[in-house]
């Protein structure tokens, strides 16, 4: 049972390593894609895609510290990409974020 820990205990580093090396490209294209793209919604989808990984990239890296406080910087990315997605979407669609009706 103790070996299995032990084989436990070094491969998880390794494999969240590995996880960072692989999401840290996807990043890359997806600001590619996010600079470059066609439409405004491909845009959209991946400025939404690059803040989901970069929850994902602030979770491998409580794994990797062995702490419990960047959970709370999970939340709050996955709170602001939320508003803004819906900023963005309201955008796309009306061409306004805040509407102010002065009559």
């Amino acid at each position: 049972m103790e070996q299995i820990y032990n084989v436990t205990q070094s491969l998880i580093p390794a494999v969240a390593i590995l996880c960072i090396i692989i999401i840290s490209i996807s990043v890359i294209m997806l600001m590619y894609r996010a600079i470059v793209g066609p439409t405004n919604p491909d845009r959209a989808v991946a400025l939404d895609s690059i803040g989901i990984n970069l929850m994902a990239l602030a979770g491998l890296m409580a794994i990797l510290l062995v702490t419990t406080q960047l959970n709370d910087v999970v939340l709050l990315i996955g709170i602001l990409l939320f508003i803004g997605t819906i900023a963005i979407a309201k955008f796309l669609e009306k061409g306004v974020i805040i509407e102010r009706d002065i009559d």
